[in-house]
């Protein structure tokens, strides 16, 4: 494989990543019908860290405060306001919601292995995120913020983001739809499920890493490779998160229901 195809599967996977058409599903798709082929998981992985940088990047302030919010504890007289500042109370949410998506993540692992393999499974899902989103969209909007969003909430929408694991299921579709169901605002919601990726994206890559080290110990790997997909990634991703929130604020998740029945469609006819 060349670095041409590296940097288009990175392109695939930042702008999938976050816009609600499902990563995983295009990256199947890219793979069965373009005839490219990824280079085992290793390269999966160094794509998603190129997403991680993104919402990083585009977030870099609130995470920052997130961060401050919890070093400021060192403070006797912060812990009797422990969940009364907003930044502080935004991360415990975000710890609260990935619990679920590692238990769903852990129980139903052997299922998402064998969904991976089936380009029938990709179309269908994509029809029930399409489904998803056009519900969401057509929801009167929610008025919570942070500051009203409660542990419930951020547990459903972490039960959304673990669904979302499979191929097909977009995972900001999911999320945000699980938090538009919820009454959450759209900036809210668009920016905690963006937020929510980074402890799903880095769990992922971690526990893939570790495997890699232990499966590729010693073999020589193309690092200039893996740079041009990370840094192709990490571009799309920056303009799929500010696209994506311009869209969603503006009521125009059913172009992305459209797009992802359109897609699922032809991927079961050609299938079957």
């Amino acid at each position: 494989m060349d670095y041409l195809k590296a940097v288009l599967l990175g392109l695939i996977q930042g702008l999938t990543e976050f816009l609600p058409v499902s990563s995983s599903g295009h990256l199947v798709l890219a793979q069965r019908l373009l005839g490219i082929e990824i280079p085992g998981v290793t390269f999966e992985v160094f794509l998603h860290v190129g997403t991680l940088i993104s919402v990083i990047w585009v977030f870099r302030e609130r995470l920052a405060n997130i961060i401050k919010s919890f070093l400021v504890l060192f403070k006797k007289e912060e812990w009797a306001r422990f969940a009364a500042n907003p930044d502080r109370r935004f991360g415990l949410l975000l710890i609260a919601a990935s619990i679920p998506t590692a238990i769903i993540a852990f129980l139903l692992n052997d299922f998402i292995e064998k969904a991976f393999g089936s380009t029938l499974f990709v179309g269908i899902a994509l029809l029930i995120t399409g489904g998803l989103l056009w519900v969401a969209d057509a929801l009167p909007g929610g008025n919570k913020d942070i500051t009203k969003t409660t542990a419930l909430d951020a547990v459903l929408i972490g039960v959304f983001q673990g669904i979302a694991i499979f191929p097909g299921i977009s995972r900001s579709g999911a999320t945000i739809s699980g938090a538009l169901f919820r009454k959450l605002d759209k900036r809210t919601a668009a920016e905690f499920s963006f937020l929510l990726s980074i402890p799903a994206i880095l769990g992922g890559a971690l526990v893939e890493v570790i495997k890699i080290g232990q499966e590729t110990a010693g073999a020589a790997m193309d690092w200039l490779f893996y740079l041009a997909g990370i840094v192709a990634a990490a571009a799309a991703g920056i303009f799929a998160i500010r696209f994506f929130i311009r869209l969603l604020v503006r009521d125009r998740l059913r172009i992305f229901a459209v797009y992802c029945w359109l897609v699922g469609v032809i991927v079961i006819l050609i299938t079957l």
